[in-house]
């Protein structure tokens, strides 16, 4: 049974921000000043079982990183904004260039960025530890913080609401 207070039946497609999301809101800087994410384990599973189901996936961060671009590109994430300044721009443009419908999709943000895009769909959701802003307007705040499982926690409640968790590609990458 889903913890979250909505149809999840109607779900096609997942957003997510990078910072404070799949990452936590902190980072270790390189001596380059690079910035160093740690992701989680478990949400890059989730990722991936979501896009072998057939769901729309897709990030939208400020962040600038080659990392981050390899690592979610890996695991089969085809849209990926980087440097994202006003990111309802580039859900804008996530929009126009795919099928996707806001009255299917989960935006999960943490902070202020991502309030605009976060009125748009049909369900937003913020981590645990996602700025008060945010987590006013989300219709479903995970117990998980950035960076701790929060795409895992919703990934995985909508694929066993539809029948999709645990099915035969499960258990492989």
């Amino acid at each position: 049974m889903s913890k979250i207070d909505f149809d999840l039946n109607k779900i096609k497609t997942f957003v997510f921000d990078i910072d404070g999301v799949l990452s936590s809101q902190t980072i270790s800087l390189s001596p380059e000043g690079e910035p160093m994410r740690t992701i989680n384990i478990h949400d890059g599973y989730a990722i991936n079982q979501a896009i072998k189901s057939g769901y729309g996936i897709a990030i939208i961060t400020g962040g600038d990183s080659k990392a981050v671009h390899i690592r979610y590109s890996a695991l089969g994430v085809k849209h990926i904004y980087m440097k994202s300044s006003i990111k309802m721009i580039d859900f804008k443009h996530l929009l126009e260039n795919t099928d996707y419908k806001v009255e299917e999709m989960v935006y999960v943000g943490d902070d202020i960025p991502d309030y605009e895009v976060m009125q748009k769909v049909a369900l937003p959701i913020a981590p645990a530890d996602a700025a008060p802003e945010i987590k006013s307007i989300a219709k479903y705040i995970s117990p998980k913080k950035g960076g701790e499982g929060v795409a895992r926690d919703i990934i995985e409640q909508v694929l066993r609401v539809q029948g999709n968790w645990m099915h035969k590609e499960a258990f492989g990458w």
